[in-house]
């Protein structure tokens, strides 16, 4: 599979974490954080949340298929989820540093 499809994987992957937050908290009837406002309500979590699912899956599904189970893919997918994660945490936290 050819490097960029790699590249493609892990940016889908944290588009994929970066959607749950949003979308759970969107569904629970809570407000969160988005790029629209510090508390945005919660049909605009769902709806943003759906749009990292949506690129996610367009990324995953149109730049090199993703096989999980090969090393490769399942690195870059694990390791986008991983930084993401960590990163989101900080930045939701109030310590992005």
């Amino acid at each position: 599979m050819p490097w960029i499809a790699y590249i493609a994987h892990f940016i889908a992957a944290a588009f994929l974490a970066n959607g749950i937050p949003h979308f759970v908290n969107g569904v629970s009837g809570r407000s969160f954080r988005t790029p629209f406002g510090n508390r945005s309500s919660p049909m605009v979590n769902v709806i943003w949340g759906w749009a990292n699912f949506l690129f996610a899956f367009l990324l995953f599904a149109n730049i090199g298929p993703l096989y999980i189970g090969t090393p490769g893919d399942t690195i870059f997918v694990a390791a986008g989820m991983l930084v993401t994660g960590i990163l989101l945490a900080r930045f939701f936290a109030g310590g992005a540093t």
